[in-house]
């Protein structure tokens, strides 16, 4: 059996990013989620850019802030204390805004752990 008690501040920040990640899946030993911690200033994406999955499913939890997910019909804005699902081949980005007033805090957790990831191309 397996259980850990994970402090974000803890977790060494992925360098190299478009915002603060830490990777919160490795430090709980899940090979089959993949679950990161994110803090988004203003004007920074979480973490890429527009993008869709094959196979993973995502769901992101707000703690702190305002997250908006642009998505091909329209910008959703999902506040403190919200959760936003992600079906596959659903293109969406995933930002804080450059004229918001605060950062955003997110946890995002996506099933199954696997590299699926591809650019998505607005047409607009």
């Amino acid at each position: 059996m397996g259980y850990h008690v994970i402090d974000p501040d803890g977790l060494a920040a992925v360098p190299d990013r478009p915002c603060e990640l830490r990777r919160v899946s490795e430090a709980a030993g899940f090979e089959r989620m993949a679950a990161n911690w994110f803090r988004a200033e203003p004007g920074e994406d979480v973490p890429l850019a527009y993008h869709y999955h094959d196979d993973q499913e995502e769901l992101f939890y707000v703690i702190a802030g305002t997250l908006h997910v642009e998505t091909p019909e329209e910008t959703f804005e999902v506040p403190e204390g919200s959760l936003f699902a992600v079906e596959p081949d659903s293109p969406q980005r995933a930002h804080n805004p450059a004229d918001a007033d605060d950062p955003v805090t997110l946890l995002a957790v996506g099933a199954p752990a696997v590299d699926d990831v591809h650019p998505y191309e607005s047409e607009v």
